[in-house]
C-alpha cells in the first residue's frame, strides 16, 4: 500500500523537526564550553508573583504548551475588561500557544470575536478556544501553514465568512532555532525562518488589507532580537528586524486607507517557543539575562496588544514598534 502524501503543514512541521535535530547535535559537542552566568535579583512588579527560573526540558518541534513543566500563565486574572474591543473580528497565527493565546482570551476578555491561524497543535488549540468562549466570544480554528500564500488567503476568506468582518490582524506565527555559527545555518534552516517569519507575515497582511475597513488595526510580533540582535539567532533577529520595517514600511501605505499598523517587541517570553528551540539546560535559566532576572509570563505581554488593537488607546499612533523587555542595563 503506497504511503499517503503529507499535507503542507505536516512537512512543514516536520522540515523545522529535522532542523532541529541538526543544531541539537552540535550542542550535544558543545556542552559544558559555557560559562556560568551570574545570577541576578529578580523583580517582580505584577499582579501576581512570576517563576524566575524553570524546570529543564527539551520539547520536539512544534512544541506543545499542555506538555510544558510549569504552565505559561496566560490567563491574567487580575486584567478587566472594559470592552476595548467590542464587537470586532480579531485573526491571530501562531495563536494556539504562548503570546498568542493570551493576546485571544484578552481580545475576547475586551468584546472581539477571534479566529486562530495553528499548525498542528491541535490540542492547544482547543484549549486557546475553549478559554476564549469562557471570555463569552466566538473562536474559530483554522489549522495551516502561514508560509503558503493560498492558505493565508483561505484563512482570511474563513475569518470574514464565518465572524462576519476582520477587524485586527495580529502576525504572530514564529519559527526559532539557535545555531552558535553561521558555518552551521543550512540553507534549509535559513529558508524556514525566513518562509515562517517574513513570507507568512507579507502573505497574511497581503490578504486581509482588502477586507479591513478604516479604524481597523495590524500587530506584528517583533522581538528584542531585532532590535539589539542576537549571535546565536542570525537568521531569526535577522527576520525579527525585518518585521521592524515592514511594519514602518506598511504602515505608511496604509494611512489613507485609515489601518493602523505597529509591532510588538517582546523580550524573553515563557512559551513552547523556548524549549522547542534550546538545550534543556539552557532552558532553565531562560530570561535570568534580562534586567528583571526573569523571562515574561504571555499574560505580561498581552496587554500591550490591546492597547495597539483598540482605536480607544492608539489611534493616533501607527508605524511604532514597542519593546516589552523587562528592562534595560541587563
Amino acid at each position: 500500500m503506497a504511503t499517503q502524501a503529507k499535507s503542507k503543514p505536516e512537512r512543514t512541521a516536520q522540515q523545522g523537526r529535522d532542523i532541529q535535530d541538526e543544531v541539537d547535535l552540535l550542542d550535544a559537542k558543545e556542552a559544558g564550553q559555557e560559562k556560568k552566568q551570574k545570577s541576578k535579583p529578580v523583580m517582580q512588579a505584577g499582579a501576581r508573583e512570576y517563576p524566575s527560573h524553570f524546570p529543564a526540558q527539551h520539547q520536539e518541534k512544534s512544541g506543545d504548551e499542555a506538555a510544558l513543566q510549569l504552565a505559561p500563565m496566560y490567563d491574567a486574572p487580575g486584567y478587566q475588561g472594559s470592552a476595548k474591543l467590542k464587537d470586532r473580528v480579531a485573526l491571530i497565527t501562531g495563536g494556539d500557544s504562548g503570546i498568542g493565546r493570551a493576546v485571544a482570551v484578552l481580545f475576547a476578555r475586551e468584546g472581539a470575536d477571534v479566529a486562530i491561524c495553528y499548525l498542528e497543535s491541535r490540542n492547544d488549540a482547543l484549549d486557546t478556544k475553549e478559554a476564549v468562549e469562557k471570555e463569552g466570544r466566538r473562536c474559530l480554528l483554522i489549522e495551516g501553514d502561514v508560509s503558503d500564500s493560498k492558505f493565508c488567503e483561505d484563512a482570511v476568506a474563513q475569518t470574514v465568512k464565518t465572524l462576519g468582518k476582520l477587524d485586527v490582524l495580529v502576525n504572530n506565527a514564529a519559527f526559532q532555532e539557535h545555531t552558535s555559527d553561521i558555518l552551521d545555518l543550512s540553507d534549509e534552516h535559513f529558508d524556514r525562518t525566513l518562509k515562517t517569519n517574513l513570507y507568512g507575515y507579507f502573505y497574511m497582511a497581503r490578504a486581509a488589507v482588502p477586507h479591513m475597513a478604516s479604524g481597523s488595526a495590524i500587530i506584528m510580533t517583533g522581538s528584542v532580537t531585532g532590535i539589539e540582535g542576537s549571535k546565536e539567532l542570525l537568521d531569526y533577529s535577522m527576520t525579527k528586524g525585518g518585521i521592524h520595517a515592514f511594519t514602518r514600511s506598511l504602515s505608511s501605505q496604509l494611512i489613507e486607507r485609515g489601518i493602523r499598523v505597529n509591532a510588538i517587541a517582546p523580550g524573553p517570553v515563557w512559551t513552547p517557543l523556548n524549549p522547542a528551540d534550546r538545550p534543556a539546560e539552557d532552558v532553565a535559566k531562560f530570561g535570568t539575562s534580562a534586567a528583571m532576572g526573569r523571562a515574561a509570563q504571555p499574560e505580561e505581554i498581552a496587554p500591550a496588544f490591546v492597547f495597539m488593537a483598540a482605536p480607544c488607546c492608539s489611534s493616533y499612533i501607527t508605524g511604532e514598534i514597542l519593546p516589552v523587555i523587562g528592562g534595560y542595563g541587563a
